[in-house]
């Protein structure tokens, strides 16, 4: 298949007939950890 590239950066490879690899930085735990603080998940608390 497609190359693996630095996982750093976004890049989309086209495969054929509609096909796509995409990759994209994954997300920084301290963005991960106020996301999750700012919105718990729904019906935690009833």
């Amino acid at each position: 298949m497609a190359e693996e590239k630095d996982a750093k950066l976004y890049s989309a490879a086209y495969l054929g007939s509609g096909t796509f690899i995409i990759s994209k930085p994954k997300r920084k735990s301290a963005k991960r950890r106020q996301s999750k603080l700012k919105s718990p998940q729904r019906g935690a608390r009833k």
